[in-house]
């Protein structure tokens, strides 16, 4: 089960208990579920009680009673508690988490750097109007990419009244080169001052933009590795099955698949909302990825073979998580203007 699957289940849940009279509420479109915070449990989480408690009328316990017990005999579902307020704490079926991220994993490998691609916006254009300043052409630039990915178009003008103004770069980013410039200018949300300086060229984990690219880099490096060692992420690269250190690969790591299901969720919020509120911001996406690469850098290490071990069916899936991890650093990358390398 994958957390989009997961967010259907929670949404069919509260669906049920409308029907059958135990909450008056609108019923959400979707329902974000995450790895657990501070004080949680479970594989995900999920605050959709405290969402419902005003509409629904009720207290947010309530609410997250009423639903646990709806939750409690969806497919997949093995335990639901409830901390704190009324967070929803669902832990998941093994083999459920497995196959899900399976063919979450198949998808992304197949549509490359279109996946999170839809024609959700086709025919819709968006008038952004922008000042005669640096920061407000890059920014303009790449919500023309995002919304494209999407099927809409961006038409950009100079004229008054603006309806997309930055704060301006303090200086001029130019001497950072093309990669680091765009990613100053666009890591910062539009109100928020960017900062122009060579930390953005400093090859080390303080600085955001390196640590995605080294990630991406790091991906590759594990292909090309496991290319050497006679191994590729081939038809039988799954996390279903038997084998404990095929589930350890999807499950000890649910940040992974949180994030490369929640990637294109990301792209259409950013393009159907391009405007100065921050609400489209770029910087959402650039926040995206460090988080996808932040959660990828650990895993990494348990991808290849160590010692005398023979590469089996756990590594290949592991390879193949990795370079679905990759894939969606490049195609995020790619909308943000900034080159994916294969080495640094």
């Amino acid at each position: 089960m994958t957390p989009v699957e997961l967010s259907r289940t929670v949404v069919h849940a509260v669906r049920r208990a409308v029907d059958a009279g135990e909450l008056t509420v609108d019923v959400p479109s979707r329902v974000v579920v995450a790895p657990p915070g501070p004080g949680g449990c479970a594989d995900y989480a999920t605050n959709v009680a405290l969402q419902l408690a005003r509409p629904a009328g009720q207290p947010p316990l309530r609410v997250a009673e009423v639903l646990r017990g709806y939750l409690s005999d969806a497919v997949g579902v093995v335990d639901v508690e409830i901390t704190g307020p009324g967070f929803l704490n669902i832990s998941l079926d093994r083999a459920a988490v497995s196959a899900g991220l399976d063919d979450l994993v198949r998808q992304i490998l197949r549509e490359g750097l279109r996946y999170g691609h839809t024609d959700a916006l086709a025919g819709r254009v968006f008038e952004l109007r922008v000042p005669y300043e640096v920061r407000a052409e890059v920014l303009a630039d790449a919500l023309g990419r995002i919304v494209g990915a999407q099927g809409g178009r961006v038409e950009v003008d100079h004229r008054e009244p603006v309806n997309l103004r930055p704060v301006p770069a303090p200086e001029d980013p130019t001497p950072l080169g093309l990669d680091a410039a765009c990613w100053a200018l666009l890591h910062p949300a539009p109100h928020d001052r960017p900062r122009i300086t060579a930390e953005h060229l400093v090859q080390r984990e303080g600085n955001p933009l390196f640590r995605v690219r080294y990630a991406h880099a790091r991906t590759r490096a594990l292909r090309r590795n496991a290319v050497a060692l006679r191994f590729t992420a081939g038809d039988d690269a799954h996390f279903a099955g038997d084998d404990a250190d095929v589930h350890s690969a999807a499950a000890g790591h649910l940040a992974l698949p949180t994030l490369l299901a929640d990637y294109p969720r990301v792209l259409t919020t950013v393009a159907s909302l391009p405007h100065t509120d921050g609400a489209g911001a770029p910087s959402r996406l650039t926040r995206h990825l460090l988080d996808l690469a932040d959660a990828a850098l650990p895993f990494f290490s348990t991808v290849l073979p160590r010692g005398d071990e023979k590469p089996s069916a756990a590594h290949r899936a592991r390879l193949a998580l990795a370079e679905a991890v990759g894939t969606v650093l490049a195609g995020g990358l790619t909308l943000l203007g900034i080159d994916a390398p294969d080495h640094l």
